[in-house]
Parts: structure tokens; C-alpha cells; sequence
């Protein structure tokens, strides 16, 4: 697409103070440019924001609209977090990668260098056999030799159809699921292979998990928005985005009634894509076309739900910060968090069901039932949070949004084309991308 010919400096507007719409924000600041946050609700953070809830004594307590899982491998995040201020050290519990289910059963990686972490992890695996062993050892090693790439239409499934079934159960299904949000029978191989490349065998560190330590919001989104004020940009929270219209072909776009040389879109793929849409019919033909192209792209996209069950126990504690559960129809959760071993009080567990399927009262009975059975403790809800549009299906062969949407119109998002899927780095790194964008 043409550069829209700035300046050194842009005045750019961003739709969207969610973890994409603050990275652009934070990235155009750095460059010199000055940047406008609109958010239509009146906190920052979009689907990985904190919420308000209470212990079952009527304490107060932050929990988040979902539980989140960073890695080593999200440099663009970590980077960004250190530029605001947020600590890494501080905020985030660093371990490595450990895949354990309350049995010990499971994969823990030692604090090894990259690849040498994962092949000591795989020999030492509790609960699996040597032919286990030998078919990811001999998988990996394909995988490695073949440049990490495969056929695009080939699932993850397909991928690993070499694999012992106890090595798809323990192993591929949760990563599968966890990163993608995507059953391995549906997810993309290509994709897959690019978050174990970047990860498993991306240097020491990129591996271990990153557990927060705080609410989501003060993790970034709520930091970068002090920065980006104290940085000389401004932040409108419960400002809704009534118009985007161009003023004149190259000659900037208006916000409702703000003038800016550049907009950066950062909402949601469905909001964007009925935004856009509407928009477009008040725009020149050429730049209507486009816009109406990309939210049709969008429009295509599929969802998958992610559901996070908060309960309590008094003085309840896992064995690990995390723990995975063995998952079926009727015990849904694939993942355990111990909120009290991450900053939050004792006896608060986050149960996370991704990819997940059913009503609410549903999914939260049969995961306290999960509860009794495998973890051995008798549970009270406290709150269930179902995210119905929490990530795109990461089908293999899917075409994505692209990032450059009109000439000064751009959109960020962890939807829009590129390597990973729809997780927080993915997001950071498209608000990253759309900001250098402007001046290309």
C-alpha cells in the first residue's frame, strides 16, 4: 500500500486502550509522534482486563476477566512492560516450563539452555515410556530439520499423528489448546510449529512460563496509560468512536470531531469489522472499497470461548502455581491456577477451560465437580467468567486482516495477519507493527 507521505511527526489517533491499542500508543509516543487513546468503556485493558469480585467472608478481590499465560518468548511485551515501568521481575512469577498433573505425572523442563531444557524435560518425564519419549524425540527433531514449516492446510493433528497417545494426551493437547485456543484436531500445524519454534528452541528463557502476579490491567495497560500521559499523550476513557471519516484523499482522518494524520484501529475483529463497515459508506470510493475488503476479511473470521471459573477453599494450595488437569466432556478445565501463590489471597484457584463449550452454570458444575475428583478439594464458586469471541479459531490455511486497512488507516489487534496466535504478544507486536507502518 502507498505511504500516505507524514511528516516526522503524526498525530495519530488509537480506537482501543486494550493491550494492541497501548502498545501503538506507547510505540508512536516513542517515535515522536503524538498519540490519542479513545476507549468507549472507562478502563483500559480490553479482554485481558481486571475485574471486581469477593471472597465468599466478603472480602474484596481483583480477579481478571480471564487467566492469562505469558512465556519467555514474548520479547515485544517484555520490552514494552520495562518501557513503562511495569517490571517483569516484579510483576511476573518465572518458572520453567512445567506441565504437571496433580498426580506428578507430566513434563517439567530444568533451567537449561535452549534445546537442551526440552530434550532433558522429555528423558525425564514422569508417567511416560520410552516409546512415548522416542516418538516426540524423533517428532522434534523432524519438525526442527524441516524449518519448523509444514503444508499451510495441515492441522495440528496431522502434524503430530506420529505421537504415542499418551504424549498427545499430557502434552500436545494442553499446549495445543492453551496456546491456540483451538483443538489440536482443528488448530493450524504451521502456526503451532511457530510458537514451539520460538519457545522450545528459541534461546534459554523463552520456554519458561510467565505467571502474573497482579491483575491484568496493571500488568500494561493501565501502566502505559500513565506513561503515555506523563509522555505528553492523552487517554479518553468512555469516549465512544461515532465517525472515522477522511477529510481529503491524503490529507488526514476525522474522529469524531478531532483531525488526525493517522488512525490506528484496536478493537475487537467483530467491532472493527462493523465499524469499518459503516464508515465506509461515507468514504471516497477507493478508500470505501478497502474498508469494506478488510471488514469482510474480518467478518469471516470464527470464534472460540474461553471460560475462567474462580472458586475458594479456605487454606486450599496447589503443589504448583499451576497444575494441568486432565480434560474431557465432563471435566472441562485443562488448567488450574493457585491465585494465593501469585499475589492474590490464600485458597483463590482459577480453573480455565479454553476452546470451551456450554452455558456458564454448566461449565462451573462440572469444574467443581473436576475439582473434588482430581484435585481432592470441595469448592465455592465464586465467579465464572465466559468470554464467548476470546480468540479467533486458528484453523490452518486462515487468512487474517491485514494491518493496513486505507492510506493513514491501520488496524492492530491480536486477529490481524501475522506468525502467531491470538495471544498478548501477538497483540503487542501488531500495535508495534501498525505504528512503523505510518512512515513506511
Amino acid at each position: 500500500m502507498e505511504s500516505p507521505g507524514f511528516g516526522p511527526t503524526v498525530k495519530v489517533a488509537i480506537v482501543g486502550a486494550g493491550w494492541a491499542g497501548m502498545a501503538a500508543a506507547v510505540t508512536a509516543t516513542q517515535a515522536g509522534h503524538h498519540a490519542t487513546v479513545f476507549e468507549a468503556v472507562r478502563a483500559v485493558g480490553g479482554r485481558a482486563r481486571a475485574l471486581n469480585g469477593t471472597l465468599p467472608d466478603g472480602t474484596p478481590v481483583i480477579l481478571d476477566n480471564g487467566q492469562h499465560i505469558l512465556i519467555g518468548a514474548y520479547s515485544e511485551t517484555l520490552k514494552l512492560m520495562r518501557t513503562v515501568g511495569a517490571d517483569p521481575q516484579a510483576t511476573l512469577l518465572r518458572l520453567p516450563l512445567t506441565l504437571l498433573f496433580p498426580d506428578g505425572n507430566g513434563l517439567a523442563l530444568p533451567n537449561w539452555p535452549s534445546p537442551l531444557d526440552a530434550l532433558a524435560g522429555i528423558a525425564s518425564a514422569k508417567g511416560w515410556t520410552w516409546a512415548d519419549k522416542w516418538s516426540l524425540l524423533r517428532a522434534a527433531t523432524g519438525w526442527q530439520l524441516g524449518g519448523f514449516a509444514c503444508a499451510p492446510q495441515t492441522s495440528v493433528a496431522d502434524l503430530c499423528g506420529t505421537l504415542t497417545p499418551s504424549v498427545l494426551a499430557t502434552m500436545i493437547d494442553p499446549l495445543c489448546v492453551s496456546a491456540l485456543n483451538t483443538p489440536a484436531t482443528r488448530a493450524s500445524g504451521q502456526v503451532f510449529l511457530t510458537v514451539l519454534r520460538d519457545s522450545l528452541f528459541g534461546g534459554r528463557g523463552s520456554s519458561n512460563l510467565l505467571l502474573p502476579k497482579t491483575d491484568l490491567a496493571r500488568l500494561f495497560p493501565e501502566t502505559a496509560a500513565h506513561w503515555l500521559l506523563a509522555h505528553g499523550g492523552a487517554v479518553q476513557l468512555g469516549t465512544r468512536v461515532e465517525q472515522v471519516r477522511p477529510t481529503s484523499p491524503g490529507a488526514g482522518w476525522q474522529v469524531n470531531d478531532q483531525i488526525f494524520d493517522a488512525v490506528v484501529w484496536a478493537t475487537s475483529a467483530s467491532n472493527a469489522a462493523s465499524a469499518l463497515m459503516e464508515y465506509a459508506q461515507a468514504a471516497p470510493q477507493s478508500i470505501a472499497h478497502r474498508m469494506q475488503t478488510w471488514a469482510t476479511t474480518a467478518q469471516a473470521l470464527q470464534f472460540e470461548a474461553i471460560a475462567t471459573v474462580y472458586a475458594h477453599a479456605a487454606n486450599a494450595r496447589l503443589g504448583q502455581p499451576m497444575l494441568a488437569l486432565r480434560s474431557d466432556a465432563n471435566h472441562p478445565a485443562q488448567f488450574v491456577f493457585d491465585r494465593g501463590q501469585l499475589g492474590g489471597p490464600t485458597g483463590l484457584l482459577a480453573f480455565v477451560v479454553s476452546a470451551s463449550e456450554g452455558d456458564r452454570d454448566t461449565l462451573q458444575t462440572r469444574v467443581l465437580a473436576q475439582a473434588q475428583t482430581q484435585l481432592g478439594l470441595a469448592l465455592t464458586p465464586l465467579q465464572t467468567v465466559v468470554e464467548k469471541r476470546a480468540t479467533f479459531a486458528c484453523t490452518p490455511g486462515l487468512v487474517r486482516p491485514t494491518l493496513a486497512v486505507a492510506p493513514g488507516l491501520w488496524a492492530c489487534g491480536d486477529y490481524v495477519e501475522g506468525p502467531y496466535p491470538a495471544t498478548l504478544e501477538g497483540a503487542v507486536r501488531s500495535g508495534i507493527d501498525a505504528v512503523r507502518g505510518l512512515s513506511s
